[in-house]
C-alpha cells in the first residue's frame, strides 16, 4: 500500500484535508485499516486515529434512512409504490401528489435540492409546512435531480410509520443489531471526544455537532444527514449488505438485517435521467468520481460533503471506506478525486494479487442453485407451504442430496406431491407416454406430466399451496423441461397456486444465443414460447419470461436465484455434479452440440441415439461420408473440426444397421456455435443428397418456415445464417428485461 501513502500524504501536503482513515476488505474482513495525518491542528494538534468518529454528512442518506425505508417496506408497513400523500395529505400542494416512495430513493421527484435555510430556522413543523409548500423543479419520475429533500421527507416517513424518530429506529433494526455501538445521531460525550471537526458555528468548533444546516435545524436528526460513525462500524455494515443482509462474524451470532430480495431490490440499477441509481444508493451519476474505474457494474455506494466515501461492490466481495473531515478548517478542501484514485489503485493491486487464486476457485467453481439456497436458509421462502414438487434425477444439490429427501425431511415445509417431466421420475425412461409412479422413499404418488396431460391439474393440486420446480434444462429451445415449466406455471395461474423456480445454471452458458426464431403460430411442446433454439436463458429467467409475455396475470411467481454463477460460464466452472438430464444428454460436450444436431433428427438420419456418443455423431446407410466432411472442411467453421466414422446404432432409429457419418469435436468452445454448425450440416447433406435426404419433417424442431424453405432453396451456409438471425436482436432486448445474472467476462 505504499502507493496508497503517497497518494494520501500528497493531499495532505497540499491542503486538500488535514488527514483521513482508510479501510477496506471482503465480506466478514477487514483487510486493511489506517489513519493518516491529523484531525485537528488548531489550536493545539491531534492526530487521526482509526477509531476517529466522522460527521457521515450524506452517507446518512443510505445507512441510515435507505436501509431503514427497507426494513419498513419488508414488515409490510410500506411499499415502493406509495405516494408521500398517502401518509401526508398536506403534501399534495403544487402537483407533489404523484411523488412515490421509489421517485425520493432515486432522487426523481422533481423536489428543489435544498430549499432555502431560512425554511428551517422556526422548528421542525414549520420547516415541514415549508416543504410541503413547494412548487415542483420538474415532473416527476422524469429528472435526476440529487435532493436532501427528498431524504428529510423519507425520514419523516419513517417517523410517521414507526412511532420513533429516525435515530431511535435505525438504533433499534440496523445498528444495535449489527453492533456498530459508535454509529448514532447526536453523540454522545464519550464520543465528542473521538470526532473528527469540521467548521465553526457561532465561532465554535462543530465536533460531534452536524455539519449540515438544515439537519442542526432539525433537531440534529434528519433522513439526510446527521449520522455519525466509524470505520470499523461502517465495515460491519458493508459485511451484512455483503451477506445479503445477514451479518456473519466467527464466534458471534447472526444478525439479519434484511432479507437478500430486499438487499437486491436496494441495490439493483434503476436508470435515471443522466445514469444509474440505486435505492438511496449511488451507481454511475455526475456524484460517481469518487467511485474510481474498476469496480464492477454491480457496485453500490455514496459520499458525504464532510469527506466521506463508501463503496460496496458485491461482485469483487469487497468494501471500500475512506472518511476524512476535508471541510475543517476552513470548508475548502476536496477528496473526491484522490477516493477515486485510491479506490483504483486498491482494486487494481486486489486484481493482481487474487488473480492466480480468483482463477483456481473459478476452475472448482462455488455456485449455490436455487435448491441450495433454500436448504441453506432453511426453507424459509416456503415455510409452512404444502408443496408441489415439479423435479426428476437432476434435482440435486452441490453436495449430491437430492432435493426430494432435503424437503421431505424439512420441519418447516409440507411436501405433498411429486411431478416428473419427460423421462420420468428417475430420468431413465426415453417413451413416447411416461405413467404415473409412487416414490419410494416418501411413499408420495408421482404424477406424470408427460403422459395423459402435460400441466398439473386441479385435483393433483388439491392438497397444494405451492409448486416448486428445481429441473436441469441444457439451454436449448426443444428440450422439454421449459416447456413443463411453462405449463405448469399455467396451471398455477389457473388454479391460484404460487409457483417457485429453483434456479440452475444454463449448462452451456447464458451469453451466446443463436436463432432461429420460433415462428408465432408454431408454439408446441418442443417450442413452448417465442426464442432462438440457443436461448441463453436459465430455467429463473425464462418463467419471468413466460409469466409477462403469456400474460400469466395472476400468478405469483417467486425465482430462488442462483448464487456465484455468471452468465459467461459453463456448467465445468460451477463445481457441481453433472448428471445426465436425459437419458442421451451424457456430457456438456453432447449439451454444447445438441441445439445445432438434434434439431434434426426428426429427418432421416441417426443422431446418435443408441451408441456411446449421442449429438456428437450423426449418420445413415445413405451418406456419403467423405464428401460431406470435405463440403464441411470447406467452411472452415469457428471453434469445431469433424471426421468421417462408421457407426452401428443398438437402438432408434437405423438400429443394427452400419452408418456413413460425422463425428465432430469442439475445439474452441468460445467461438463455437452449434447453430452454424447444424446449418452447415443442413447445407451439406442438401448439396450432397437432394434426394436421398428426407425434409418432410425438417421444419419439427427448427420452429421457422423461412429458415426451412432458405435449406430446402440450397441458399449457401452464410446466407443461412442470415436467416437465422432475423429477430434475434428483438429477442435480446426481449431477454433483457428478464436477466437476472451478469456476465463477469465484461
Amino acid at each position: 500500500m505504499k502507493l496508497v501513502t503517497e497518494l494520501v500524504n500528497q493531499a495532505i501536503a497540499e491542503g486538500k484535508m488535514p488527514g483521513c482513515v482508510i479501510c477496506f476488505g471482503k465480506r466478514n474482513e477487514i483487510g486493511y485499516l489506517q489513519a493518516f495525518g491529523n484531525k485537528r491542528v488548531q489550536p493545539t494538534t491531534q492526530p487521526m486515529t482509526v477509531d476517529t468518529v466522522f460527521d457521515m454528512a450524506s452517507v446518512t442518506k443510505p445507512v441510515a434512512t435507505g436501509t431503514s425505508i427497507m426494513k419498513l417496506i419488508e414488515q409490510g408497513h410500506l411499499r415502493l409504490s406509495a405516494k408521500v400523500v398517502d401518509y401526508f395529505p398536506e403534501f399534495a400542494a403544487n402537483g407533489k401528489d404523484k411523488i412515490t416512495v421509489r421517485d425520493l430513493l432515486i432522487h426523481q421527484s422533481g423536489l428543489i435540492p435544498d430549499n432555502p435555510l431560512e425554511d428551517y430556522l422556526q422548528g421542525p413543523e414549520v420547516a415541514w409546512q415549508r416543504i410541503c409548500d413547494l412548487d415542483l423543479v420538474a415532473p416527476v419520475g422524469t429528472t435526476f435531480k440529487y435532493s436532501d429533500v427528498n431524504f428529510i421527507v423519507l425520514g419523516r416517513l419513517i417517523e410517521k410509520l414507526s412511532g420513533q424518530d429516525l435515530d431511535a429506529f435505525a438504533q433499534q433494526h440496523v445498528f444495535a443489531p449489527l453492533g456498530m455501538t459508535e454509529t448514532t445521531y447526536r453523540p454522545s460525550e464519550a464520543l465528542i471526544q473521538r470526532c473528527a471537526p469540521t467548521e465553526q458555528r457561532g465561532g465554535q468548533w462543530m465536533q460531534g455537532q452536524v455539519h449540515d444546516p438544515r439537519a442542526f435545524e432539525l433537531g440534529g436528526i434528519a433522513g439526510h444527514a446527521g449520522m455519525f460513525s466509524t470505520a470499523v462500524d461502517l465495515a460491519r455494515y458493508a459485511s451484512m449488505m455483503l451477506g445479503q443482509g445477514t451479518l456473519r462474524l466467527p464466534g458471534q451470532s447472526e444478525a439479519k438485517i434484511l432479507a437478500p430480495a430486499t438487499v437486491h431490490s436496494m441495490t439493483s440499477s434503476y436508470n435515471v435521467s443522466t445514469g444509474i441509481r440505486g435505492l438511496s444508493w449511488d451507481k454511475r451519476t455526475g456524484y460517481s468520481i469518487n467511485r474510481g474505474d474498476l469496480l464492477s457494474d454491480s457496485a453500490y455506494g455514496h459520499g458525504g460533503f464532510t469527506g466521506n466515501v463508501f463503496w460496496i461492490d458485491p461482485e469483487k466481495d469487497f468494501f471500500f471506506i475512506f472518511l476524512s473531515n476535508r471541510v475543517y478548517p476552513d470548508g475548502k478542501g476536496l477528496v473526491n478525486p484522490l477516493a477515486g484514485q485510491i479506490l483504483n489503485v486498491v482494486v487494481g493491486a486486489m486484481s493482481e494479487s487474487t488473480t492466480e487464486s480468483v482463477s483456481a476457485g473459478q476452475s472448482q467453481g462455488q455456485t449455490l442453485t436455487g435448491a441450495d439456497v433454500l436448504v441453506r436458509d432453511g426453507f424459509r421462502q416456503l415455510a409452512g407451504q404444502r408443496i408441489g414438487l415439479i423435479t426428476n434425477h437432476t434435482g440435486r444439490m452441490r453436495d449430491g442430496q437430492n432435493i426430494v429427501n432435503a424437503m421431505s425431511k424439512s420441519a418447516d415445509v409440507r411436501l405433498t406431491a411429486l411431478f416428473s417431466p419427460e423421462h420420468g421420475f428417475e430420468g431413465k425412461l426415453d417413451i413416447e407416454k411416461v405413467s404415473d409412479s409412487k416414490d419410494a422413499a416418501t411413499g408420495l404418488k408421482i404424477f406424470s406430466l408427460y403422459g395423459q396431460t402435460r400441466r398439473p391439474t386441479a385435483e393433483m393440486c388439491e392438497n397444494v399451496d405451492t409448486l416448486v420446480f428445481d429441473i436441469q434444462d441444457v439451454g436449448c429451445r426443444f428440450y422439454t423441461y421449459i416447456s413443463t415449466m411453462g405449463e405448469a406455471m399455467g396451471a398455477a395461474n389457473e388454479l391460484g397456486k404460487k409457483f417457485v423456480v429453483l434456479d440452475r445454471p444454463n449448462p452451456i452458458g447464458a451469453v451466446a444465443t443463436a436463432g432461429p426464431m420460433l415462428d408465432a403460430g408454431s408454439e408446441s411442446f418442443v417450442g413452448f414460447h417465442s426464442m432462438p433454439v440457443r436461448h441463453g436463458m436459465t430455467v429463473g429467467e425464462l418463467a419471468k419470461m413466460i409469466q409477462v409475455e403469456k400474460q400469466l396475470d395472476k400468478l405469483e411467481l417467486q425465482v430462488i436465484p442462483c448464487e456465484h454463477w455468471s452468465r459467461d460460464q459453463f456448467y465445468d466452472q460451477t463445481g457441481l455434479i453433472w448428471t445426465n438430464p436425459s437419458p442421451n444428454m451424457r456430457s456438456l460436450t453432447q449439451a454444447l452440440l445438441y441445439p445445432g444436431i438434434g434439431i434434426w433428427e426428426f429427418t432421416n438420419i441417426s443422431v446418435g441415439r443408441g451408441t456411446d456418443t449421442p449429438f456428437q455423431v450423426v449418420g445413415a446407410p445413405w451418406i456419403d461420408h467423405q464428401a460431406v466432411v470435405s463440403a464441411m472442411h470447406s467452411l472452415k467453421l469457428p471453434g469445431t473440426s469433424f471426421v468421417p466414422i462408421e457407426f452401428t446404432p443398438t437402438s432408434s432409429k437405423f438400429a443394427g444397421e452400419l452408418c456413413q457419418g460425422i463425428e465432430f469435436f469442439i475445439t474452441d468452445r468460445e467461438q463455437f456455435d452449434p447453430l452454424q454448425l447444424g446449418l452447415a450440416l443442413a447445407w451439406a447433406l442438401r448439396s450432397q443428397h437432394p434426394l436421398q435426404w428426407e425434409t418432410k419433417n425438417l421444419n419439427r424442431l427448427l420452429g421457422n418456415q423461412q429458415c426451412a424453405d432458405a435449406i430446402l432453396a440450397g441458399r449457401t451456409p452464410g446466407e443461412l445464417l442470415d436467416v437465422a438471425r432475423q429477430g434475434v436482436s428483438d429477442f435480446l432486448r426481449r431477454r433483457e428485461t428478464f436477466m437476472i445474472y451478469r456476465d463477469a467476462s465484461r
